[in-house]
């Protein structure tokens, strides 16, 4: 009889699909944002069946295509990737933290509402995570606790809300709500700061996000919100973490010399790293080794950032080609880690 061991590593071998936990929609189309004190309201310019324009008021921000709100075309991508199933989580653009709460929980509703509308075509393969007023935590509370009830199976967030990075109180609150719910949080990089310098080149997206999302995981850290919050919290970082993994000797050796200025945590940044998971989307094999060294197997997950250009595809491709991954770690990072990050999914077309 085998041991449990050899089953372990037989399963890894006849590895399934995909669990993707980093894909976005785009709606096609939604009802009127904008008033008199928000002229700059998101709206989509429809130009084709298949292509369309995110506007911000008149400025023209990103092009998209029926791959966001389509789908059929999305599970044929799926399909040609290997994707089982995919997380689908708003793009951040639409989180509108800078709105007041009442405003920006109605855009929340709205746009939790057409997530729905576009997974609920393949309800066993495309999981909807919600977006959530954070500058409010008493609304974002509310809205997550809605959205969960109408089918929602976790929560997007943005890295910061203005000058307050995720160890403010309002967002620990909000984080604490969803660890007593064992809903999974996708944190992900957004509005960041803009510059001469960082408008050249897509810099924005090469430097800005990647130290966007290492802050946040240092705020997370040297600011205590794991010392404060359960350690049940399901949290996961996009791109990689950005340049945490990189820069995790530094961090450590900043706190032991300089504990005095050097964040409030009760341990180093390293005991830290069993709290908290980020996704595979780092294009590079030697990036995707320093992942799973540092931060272990059980914390990596494969992610493409589909269906926008600057994503991974196909999804999975820098994990399917690491030969330094055995067959029980590329099992984790293919979908055994999502499963236990998600939950348990729905199969064959079963109701959540």
């Amino acid at each position: 009889m085998p041991s449990a061991a050899q089953r372990i590593r037989e399963r890894a071998e006849r590895v399934d699909g995909l669990i993707d936990v980093h894909t976005h929609y785009v709606p096609r189309g939604w009802p009127n944002l904008t008033n008199e004190s928000f002229v700059d309201a998101p709206w989509l310019r429809i130009e084709s069946e298949s292509d369309a324009m995110i506007m911000l008021g008149s400025r023209e921000f990103r092009r998209v295509h029926a791959d966001c709100w389509d789908a059929e075309t999305r599970l044929r991508d799926m399909d040609t990737d290997g994707v089982d199933a995919q997380v689908v989580s708003p793009t951040p653009v639409f989180f509108n933290y800078g709105r007041d709460g009442e405003e920006a929980t109605r855009i929340a509703r709205i746009f939790n509402d057409l997530a729905l509308d576009i997974t609920s075509k393949a309800p066993d393969r495309l999981i909807p995570f919600c977006q959530v007023p954070l500058q409010d935590p008493d609304s974002a509370c509310r809205e997550l606790d809605r959205c969960l009830a109408n089918g929602h199976r976790g929560v997007e967030i943005g890295n910061h809300v203005g000058d307050d990075d995720l160890d403010s109180a309002g967002v620990v609150t909000f984080l604490q709500h969803c660890a007593a719910q064992d809903v999974p949080v996708f944190v992900h990089p957004w509005d960041v700061d803009t510059s001469p310098r960082s408008a050249r080149w897509m810099a924005q997206w090469l430097t800005a996000m990647p130290a966007e999302t290492h802050l946040s995981i240092l705020a997370m850290i040297l600011g205590g919100v794991f010392d404060r919050v359960d350690q049940g919290l399901k949290i996961c970082f996009a791109h990689g973490g950005g340049s945490f993994a990189f820069w995790l000797g530094r961090v450590e050796n900043a706190w032991h010399r300089r504990h005095d200025v050097v964040g409030t945590s009760e341990h180093p940044p390293a005991h830290y790293l069993d709290r908290f998971s980020v996704d595979s989307v780092v294009f590079d094999q030697r990036a995707l080794r320093l992942l799973v060294d540092t931060l272990g197997a059980d914390r990596v997950m494969v992610g493409s950032d589909y269906p926008y250009p600057l994503g991974e595809r196909p999804a999975g491709a820098v994990v399917r080609a690491s030969e330094h991954l055995d067959a029980v770690t590329r099992h984790k990072i293919y979908r055994g880690n999502a499963e236990r990050f998600l939950g348990r999914l729905p199969r064959n077309g079963e109701q959540r």
